[in-house]
């Protein structure tokens, strides 16, 4: 039956357990923090620390400048790498010019870093499962000299020419949809039956955590809203996960960008936000929704985050105001 035009009676938001920051986005933004805390402005930034607007925007208001070439640095500034990870000539090009460096990669990402590098060492050849252009896979895909090859979806694995398929192995960015990751899984070991894998999956917690709550919380919304920014891989990946279950979802930067006609008949509205999506900006979406007459917000029940990692050393003390 179709659902009435929204009333503030019975229209209502039902808010994912868990969204927004996890520890990884949290750790690289602290990071940022404490750096203009304890040398002042200008920090300099390779690429954007997260994918997230506000987030970036916030950062370079309070000093943060961005930059994707370590050219544009002046010698003897500090630079942070951002939490998608760096090919280790970035890391090398950053000491030769004497840059003060702090390392901001999530640990979970480092942690496939450092597969490769065993894998590589052990002699073999390394398939990667991650979209083309991001700069995590850039980062990964940069950890060895060669031997490795990307594949985004399954029909390119019917395309891979490997050397030996008898020492292969596999790795795959950390923001992949699940279940789409396990499809490219499936077809590696199909056409190659003897591929190493990693020992514990490279799909972070917090992505699986999230893309599990769309799932319960979606099929009982008529629409779905996640809060991410269009270059982030994980939010992308959450309005696909509502979108495949067969429920309309948008993603929004901000509230403004929320258009009435969306919510027209709709009594659930499902709201989540992807890692790398701040939970002010999520508050602020509830907010606008609120505006647009819905009257009610509901968190539903799911699994409570409690990972930390810790910060650099030089950076874990505590720091005093920012130089003027």
């Amino acid at each position: 039956m179709a659902h009435a035009a929204l009333t503030e009676t019975e229209a209502e938001i039902l808010l994912a357990q868990p969204r927004g920051f996890c520890a990884g986005v949290d750790r690289a933004i602290e990071i940022v923090e404490r750096a203009l805390a304890r040398f002042g402005a200008p920090v300099y930034v390779r690429h954007e620390i997260v994918h997230n607007a506000y987030v970036v925007r916030d950062l370079r208001q309070k000093g943060a400048v961005f930059i994707e070439s370590l050219e544009q640095v002046p010698a003897g500034s500090t630079v942070i790498f951002s939490a998608h990870g760096v090919a280790k000539e970035v890391h090398q090009q950053a000491q030769q010019l004497g840059l003060h460096i702090f390392d901001a990669t999530c640990p979970l990402v480092t942690k496939v870093h450092v597969e490769v590098a065993k894998m590589w060492a052990n002699g073999y050849e390394i398939v990667m499962i991650g979209h083309i252009g991001h700069p995590e896979v850039e980062g990964t895909m940069g950890q060895v000299p060669d031997r490795m090859h990307l594949v985004e979806k399954v029909s390119d694995v019917e395309q891979l020419q490997v050397a030996d398929p008898q020492k292969l192995a596999y790795v795959t960015q950390t923001t992949l949809s699940v279940d789409d990751a396990a499809q490219v899984i499936g077809a590696l070991k199909k056409r190659f039956p003897t591929i190493l894998g990693p020992k514990k999956q490279d799909i972070c917690y917090a992505t699986q955590n999230r893309q599990d709550a769309v799932k319960l919380m979606a099929p009982q919304c008529d629409l779905v809203i996640v809060v991410g920014s269009p270059n982030s891989s994980n939010s992308n990946r959450l309005r696909e996960v509502a979108q495949k279950l067969g429920i309309s979802a948008y993603m929004v930067d901000e509230p403004a960008q929320i258009d009435p006609a969306w919510l027209v008949g709709k009594r659930r509205i499902g709201v989540t936000a992807g890692a790398s999506a701040p939970e002010a900006l999520a508050q602020s979406v509830i907010e606008r929704l609120r505006e647009l007459g819905v009257a009610k917000v509901r968190t539903l029940e799911g699994v409570d985050e409690n990972v930390s990692f810790p910060l650099p050393r030089e950076l874990s003390a505590l720091v005093g105001k920012p130089k003027n």
